[in-house]
């Protein structure tokens, strides 16, 4: 023990201290030390690709890509003018009349619609006919439509039903 400072020693170094190792007492501090650790980048997360890449690879589809937007449009969250270069006249008259009853808008207390599947049957060389399963609340619609491949090189939409009669 040490009669000045009352402490007690072992050696050169007061009990309660850490040895150092002969390291000097200054760290040198990398980037980043104190923080989380790096995250993982790569496509091996459970659940988290695969279905980041489905909806990349849905929305690149002309029928889905069609099917959101229509029914964006009658459940009330868009404006029938925003359809207005992407429709033909006859689908542009169609949807003007369904959309101010907005048919897919959920009940109140409800999530908002979605499009749960979307299928096509190509009757001819630049045509598609389209159909939609569309989840509004409690509800399961069906939405059908026709896409036309015009001189433009633009897909239209030339037609639209909705829950099986033609309107």
């Amino acid at each position: 023990m040490n009669r000045t400072t009352g402490s007690r020693t072992t050696g050169s170094r007061t009990a309660g201290t850490r040895p150092t190792g002969g390291r000097t007492a200054a760290r040198t501090t990398r980037p980043g030390a104190g923080t989380a650790p790096p995250r993982r980048t790569d496509a091996r997360r459970p659940h988290a690709a695969p279905a980041a890449a489905r909806r990349r690879e849905r929305e690149r589809l002309p029928r889905y890509w069609f099917a959101e937007r229509l029914l964006l449009t009658l459940s009330g969250q868009r404006p029938v003018h925003w359809m207005l270069g992407h429709t033909l006249g006859a689908a542009y008259d169609q949807l003007a009349v369904l959309a101010p009853y907005a048919p897919l808008r959920p009940a109140p207390p409800g999530r908002s619609p979605a499009v749960r599947h979307c299928d096509e049957f190509r009757p001819s060389p630049g045509v598609i006919e389209a159909f939609a399963r569309i989840a509004a609340g409690d509800r399961l619609l069906a939405l059908a439509f026709r896409l036309e491949h015009c001189t433009d090189q633009r897909w239209r939409c030339s037609a639209v039903e909705l829950g099986g009669t033609h309107r």
